[in-house]
């Protein structure tokens, strides 16, 4: 699972914009891999020579590139590996590709207590159902949606592996800080009006959407 990120001219104000955000929600990017997305810059753009660099500075590990064109300095693999050993050569023999199998119905995970600050659920292949609340400081990541049938205090991501129609329902919003598909808000970007109150959370356009849940 990796998130990608489209910096925009003029980067100087996108880098400290991004440092503010990461303020913001300290440890979002902690061992999570990266996608720097070049589509909307240009070779003469100012600072995209060392932007990269300039990403990974802020502790971000990015282990890929989108859309870079012929943009300098751009591609991660032709700069200086550092830190690295040698490899030694392993001979791959060749083997008979197995028939794909036919697709499985989505598995969902139950978790029949609260979720303690400091601890976090995990569960790429589906639903997340926590029965009770999720601490502030507790982190819930999971491939499809997220039902929350306590207060959400902590962090909620939902639809880790690409999956945007995912969604993310609690009984009462208190959340840190929300993500479907990559997407997030914070805390701070909420409005009040759903602050404390019973929230469906959505994914449109881009945009985290939080509306009252009757």
């Amino acid at each position: 699972m990796a998130f990608v990120i489209t910096p925009e001219p003029p980067l100087a104000a996108w880098l400290i914009a991004l440092k503010a955000q990461m303020t913001r929600a300290p440890g979002f990017f902690d061992g999570r891999p990266v996608i720097v997305d070049f589509s909307q810059l240009s070779p003469g753009s100012e600072g995209v020579s060392t932007l990269l660099t300039d990403i990974e500075a802020l502790g971000i590990s990015v282990i890929d590139v989108e859309n870079i064109g012929e943009i300098p300095g751009a591609d991660p693999w032709k700069r200086p590996l550092v830190g690295g050993r040698p490899g030694a050569v392993v001979e791959i023999k060749p083997r008979e590709v197995a028939k794909p199998e036919p697709p499985q119905p989505m598995p969902g995970l139950i978790v029949e207590d609260h979720v303690r600050s400091g601890q976090s659920v995990l569960f790429p292949k589906g639903d997340v159902t926590v029965l009770g609340s999720v601490s502030s400081g507790a982190e819930i990541l999971a491939g499809g949606s997220i039902h929350i049938y306590g207060t959400l205090r902590g962090r909620a991501l939902a639809g880790a592996q690409g999956f945007g129609r995912a969604r993310i329902f609690c009984r009462k919003l208190e959340a840190e800080l929300v993500s479907i598909d990559g997407f997030y808000q914070t805390a701070e970007d909420m409005s009040p009006d759903v602050r404390g109150t019973a929230a469906h959370i959505w994914l449109a356009a881009g945009r985290i959407m939080i509306a009252p849940q009757k």
